[in-house]
Order: C-alpha cells, then structure tokens, then sequence
C-alpha cells in the first residue's frame, strides 16, 4: 500500500492540482508538474543508487531543507504562473516523500534515528 500511495501522490494526485490550479489549462500544467518529477536526478549522487530503507528528505540536494525553503518561497513569492506551478510540484514532490519516509519510519526505528529528518529536531 505504500508504494502504491507514493506513486498515486507523484502522479495522479498532481492531476488534481493542475485542475484546480487552472481548470481550462489543466492538461498543460499535469504535463508540468509531471516534469518536476525531475528533482529525483538528484538521486544519481547517492550510493547506493537506490536503498528503500532511506528517507530521501534531507539525504538528497535537491531534497534538503535549503532546497525545501526555496520551495516554499518560491510558491509564495513568486508571481510567474509558470514558475509558481514548478514550485507548488517541487514541494508536493517533497510532501509525498516525507510521507513516505515517515510510513518507513513507523516500520523501522533506525531509519528514522539515522535519517536527516532526526538530525533535524534532535
């Protein structure tokens, strides 16, 4: 069910984002919010590649708090429709993650105790 919910929140969901964000260009803006998808590039600079037991929130750059608050600048602040709607994408990227991290962390102590989300608030 998790990773069903991850991939429904990075795909689906976002589809109701676009239509509510502008229902006449909604089609436009999913295809948009889709390429935001592209933050996990980041990913390429982990070793190992993939480990399904780390929280990517915190571990990857582009997934780190700095990045986080430029995203939430960036949908407060900035006027272009466009580029707004790349940031409200990057940030409900990053949401969808955290949810997902804090499903693994509920069925493993040490990932949450060795993850950056902890170093966080510890």
């Amino acid at each position: 069910m998790q990773t069903f919910t991850h991939y429904f929140l990075h795909f689906i969901a976002i589809g109701a984002i676009a239509w509510f964000y502008d229902k006449k260009n909604w089609k436009k803006n999913w295809l948009i919010l889709l390429a935001t998808m592209a933050v996990d590039l980041d990913h390429v600079f982990a070793s190992p590649l993939f480990d399904p037991m780390r929280c990517g929130i915190g571990y990857h750059p582009l997934h780190s708090h700095y990045a986080i608050i430029g995203y939430i600048f960036g949908v407060f602040f900035i006027k272009n429709r466009v580029l707004k709607l790349i940031f409200i994408g990057l940030l409900f990227h990053m949401l969808t993650d955290f949810i997902d991290c804090l499903w693994m962390f509920s069925k493993c102590g040490e990932c949450y105790t060795s993850s950056e989300i902890y170093k966080w608030f510890n």
